[in-house]
């Protein structure tokens, strides 16, 4: 699980290279509630950008940035509720927005969850090794970004496939950039990257966001509270806060998810939902194959997805978040959408919404039409990342099409947002959890080397509810490598 013994020589080098830089860390309690930030390094904040390599940026992995490029301050968690005009549905969908991170995306945090318990134990030696990110596109943007907020090296491993964006983006942040064959579903030629590094005899450790527990606790205890807090206040219908109906999550690492346990715990009727694309349906029908839903990976069950807490598996024809991203972006897409009563406000939002983001509003869409959900119910969903990284695709799209014109946009609406049905679904039974859960077998135990034994322990509650007990801990050290540092605020 997770190892937080102390490396006392990597520790030092660490606690050295953190007093050099004036680098404080933040605490997943600071994460999840910024009003525990201190006041001082709030007020510093007053002048740095959100994308600026500066270690005060740190504080700034949370769900309450103020939605501004430089300079904001903490609000409320970054959310859109999108109403029935839109979705078509009656039930009301909360996206949480990842752009208001630094990288424009939330996989910053749980990079940064993944590496600092290793670098406040010294088991991470920043002077000696190097930290490998495999992703399939964000997860090791974020990581290379912490990694240069820390003062340490990194390798960033995605594959080819990937937008123009991104790799132009890692070019300039990343130590290393290694371009994998494939596209967004080719998780193993990225494993396969991470074996060749550890046979290389170099000094690099592999922050393997599908096996890495800091990425289900960040999860777990920042973007699950984040998602409560948002629910909340819309909770106003005549059965409370019954009407938290569902989280509908792409499988993606099994990080973000891992929210749903959280929220499963504060309301145990909620039904957690984990989507994926159609062009490989792994969770619904032990498939695979390609698709172009950057960011979500597939063709296994992620080691830290907590598969019995799994209700639903809602796979989305990839062809609708690509047509959606063009709806929701093209002027003929938002006058169609405007003229069918979308607030021009939210029109403006739109944008806020990725690929992946627009996947899982197609998901909640099914979703509430699977379990035929009234006015007052509330699903809440994710767009890890918004459209920054993609307006290559766009220019694709509209190179291949040509610009939209209203009868596209009309038809776009109606087949791929109205139309959505409830077609390519399954509603986990116990067996059937059971089935996703032993396909972990086959990537994790055969080709990856962990135990059977473990993978036998994780059909446990025990085994998932323990997770959280370690944050006081890491907490806990997170405080003592700032004090050994003597950084002041």
């Amino acid at each position: 699980m997770t190892d937080l013994s102390i490396h006392p020589q990597g520790l030092e080098h660490a606690v050295q290279r953190a007093r050099e830089r004036h680098i404080l860390i933040p605490t997943f309690a600071q994460m999840r509630d910024p009003s525990l930030v201190p006041a001082r390094i709030r007020e510093r904040l007053g002048g740095v950008g959100l994308w600026d390599l500066n270690p005060l940026n740190l504080f700034r992995i949370t769900w309450k940035n103020q939605p501004t490029a430089r300079g904001g301050g903490y609000g409320a968690v970054n959310h859109l509720v999108l109403p029935p005009e839109l979705t078509g549905v009656r039930a009301r969908i909360v996206v949480l927005t990842g752009k208001w991170f630094p990288t424009g995306a939330h996989k910053v945090g749980a990079a940064f969850a993944c590496l600092v318990p290793r670098l406040v134990t010294g088991q991470f030696d920043p002077v000696s090794m190097r930290a490998a990110w495999p992703s399939t596109g964000n997860y090791c943007r974020g990581g290379a970004y912490d990694c240069a907020l820390l003062g340490c090296r990194s390798i960033a491993i995605l594959p080819e496939g990937m937008s123009r964006e991104r790799f132009e983006w890692l070019e300039k942040i990343a130590g290393e950039v290694i371009r994998t064959p494939g596209c967004e579903s080719n998780v193993k030629e990225i494993f396969d990257t991470c074996h060749e590094l550890r046979a290389s005899g170099d000094d690099v450790m592999i922050f393997n966001q599908f096996d890495e527990f800091g990425n289900y606790l960040w999860h777990y205890s920042v973007t699950g509270p984040a998602m409560e807090e948002a629910l909340l206040p819309l909770a106003t219908g005549p059965r409370g806060t019954r009407h938290i109906r569902g989280l509908v999550s792409a499988t993606g690492s099994g990080g973000t998810i891992a929210s749903g346990d959280y929220l499963k715990h504060r309301y145990p009727w909620l039904n957690i939902a984990a989507s994926e694309a159609l062009q490989c349906p792994t969770l619904l029908r032990n498939g695979f194959g390609d698709h172009r839903i950057e960011g979500i990976g597939d063709k296994h069950v992620p080691w830290i997805h907590n598969v019995r807490n799994t209700d639903l598996v809602i796979a989305v024809d990839d062809e609708g978040p690509m047509r959606g991203i063009r709806l929701f972006h093209a002027e003929a897409g938002r006058q169609l959408l405007q003229k069918r009563g979308v607030d021009p406000a939210l029109l403006e939002q739109l944008d806020l919404l990725g690929i992946s983001g627009v996947a899982n509003v197609l998901a909640a869409i099914k979703f509430a039409r699977y379990y035929e959900l009234g006015s007052d119910d509330l699903i809440v969903t994710i767009a890890t990342d918004s459209m920054e990284m993609y307006g290559s695709r766009l220019q694709e799209m509209d190179a291949a099409l040509g610009p939209m014109k209203e009868a596209e946009a009309a038809a776009v609406f109606e087949r791929w947002v109205l139309g959505q049905s409830t077609a390519d679904m399954l509603e986990l039974t116990w067996p059937e959890r059971k089935r996703v859960h032993n396909l972990k077998y086959y990537t994790w135990v055969e080709q990856q080397g962990k135990s059977s034994h473990e993978l036998a322990a994780q059909w446990s509650d025990d085994y998932w509810e323990n997770l959280p007990g370690l944050l006081p801990r890491i907490d806990a050290l997170i405080e003592e490598f700032n004090q050994r540092t003597g950084v002041k605020v």
